[in-house]
């Protein structure tokens, strides 16, 4: 294969990975970059998808072993995009990976350099949304790929300190010698034809929304908190429990939907799939234990996908869902430290409360941080709300607007996984085009 029948593909999350799959499978090369350490995204910390509640991880890891093992397919983990030039057909990429400090052709996974890290104090879990721990060495989680440790550089002491007992207990735990703190951040120049961004989204954090009580009231959090919780492989082994010192288990849920979006001094728009996931959660609460309550506090419902509103019906009928059009003033906790919920019952006009175990704000999905810099680097234009713009939502919907770089998924606009998955489809097939294209005019 030539440079320029090979397509960069920016974000290892679903969208990213059927793109790329999609153009292995048409005998294009293609090269995955993913900022984190392994591929998998945020549909990788879902315990269940709506609307089928069928296991997330379950779908995505045959998807994910599937990229990583296909001959067409380099994944570059750990990697960012630094610099672009040229045109379609022909475009000369810089990416710059940073070291991991353990050799990813050695190391197997096993967990020894994690169990064997010297730090005492250990550090909120980025996949588990900061509700469980870590330590300088660790596996980013269970289903990882490449299953591979990474060494924390801001965490590990003999990097920041230069000691680590008579000698770095990690490596010395290490059978296979894979740890290498000479590792070093390299810069790889790639030739390709076609670039997508797939790179996702991120969620809101909801601290200067006081009203809330977020980050100070220990039973209000977010949304993809509630999803580690309840995963059996998440911090709590899948149980829901108060997070205040009692630790009792949690009967009583409140979601309180928009919390940041359709916020014209926040994010205006609608994220598309909060309706759905706080309905989805209230399932999933009830299949745990069969006296859960749950409370859903909405604006509006909006069920537009195929079969979204059976499901919600579902939700009602099914699971014992209550759905109290409210948005509320203000949440405080009680001498028990249960959050309190103040609201205006919009249909009745009565002014009410209500006492729960655990508030689930379903806070504004947002762009992924930092693509605004790839915008910069890549020289394409970003939306008024900082998602990727493209030529025309209808006719043109996957191609920005540079030539020969294309975008899929969450980084377009707010979409489920369903829409983000045949979108990149429709990514991978326009990119493919141009590529055939230019290589036809030669």
């Amino acid at each position: 294969m030539t440079g320029n029948k090979s397509v960069l593909v920016i974000g290892g999350g679903v969208a990213g990975i059927q793109a790329s799959l999609d153009l292995a499978e048409q005998d294009f090369k293609v090269y995955l970059v993913e900022k984190n350490s392994s591929i998998g995204g945020r549909m990788s910390q879902l315990d269940k998808t709506f609307p089928t509640n069928d296991c997330s991880i379950c779908i995505l890891a045959p998807k994910m072993l599937e990229c990583f093992g296909h001959e067409n397919i380099t994944v570059l983990s750990y990697a960012e995009l630094k610099e672009v030039s040229g045109e379609k057909g022909d475009f000369t990429v810089t990416v710059r990976k940073k070291p991991r400090y353990v050799d990813e052709e050695k190391c197997t996974g096993c967990s020894a350099c994690e169990d064997a890290c010297l730090l005492k104090d250990r550090f909120p879990d980025e996949f588990d949304m900061g509700l469980g721990k870590r330590g300088a060495a660790y596996l980013p989680f269970a289903q990882a790929v490449p299953r591979v440790a990474v060494i924390d550089e801001e965490r590990c002491i003999f990097i920041t300190k230069g000691k680590c007992g008579k000698a770095p207990a990690c490596k010395e735990a290490c059978e296979r010698d894979a740890i290498d703190f000479e590792q070093k951040e390299e810069e790889i120049v790639l030739h390709v034809g076609a670039i997508i961004f797939a790179t996702g989204l991120d969620a809101y954090e909801p601290y200067e929304i006081e009203e809330y009580g977020y980050g100070r009231i220990e039973n209000v959090i977010t949304g993809l908190q509630y999803e580690r919780m309840i995963n059996a492989g998440g911090p709590t082994g899948g149980h829901l429990v108060r997070l205040s010192s009692d630790g009792k288990p949690a009967k009583k849920l409140a979601f309180i939907l928009c919390v940041g979006s359709r916020d014209l001094k926040k994010y205006p728009y609608c994220s598309s799939v909060c309706c759905m996931y706080a309905t989805k959660s209230g399932m999933l609460a009830r299949e745990h234990e069969e006296d859960m309550e749950s409370f859903v506090f909405y604006t509006d419902l909006r069920a537009f996908g195929r079969g979204f509103q059976e499901y919600i019906e579902r939700g009602t009928e099914e699971y014992g869902i209550n759905y109290i059009r409210a948005r509320p003033a203000k949440i405080t906790a009680n001498v028990d430290k249960s959050p309190v919920i103040w609201y205006e019952d919009t249909q009745s006009g009565e002014l009410k409360r209500m006492e729960v175990d655990l508030v689930i704000l379903a806070t504004a999905l947002v762009p992924s941080k930092g693509v605004e810099e790839l915008a910069k680097v890549s020289g394409v234009e970003l939306d008024e709300y900082g998602f990727f713009k493209v030529k025309d939502p209808l006719y043109a919907p996957v191609d920005t607007t540079r030539e020969g770089i294309f975008v899929c998924g969450f980084a377009q606009s707010p979409k489920d996984i369903s829409d983000s998955v045949a979108q990149a489809s429709g990514a991978a097939g326009r990119a493919g085009e141009v590529i055939s294209i230019a290589l036809s005019s030669k």
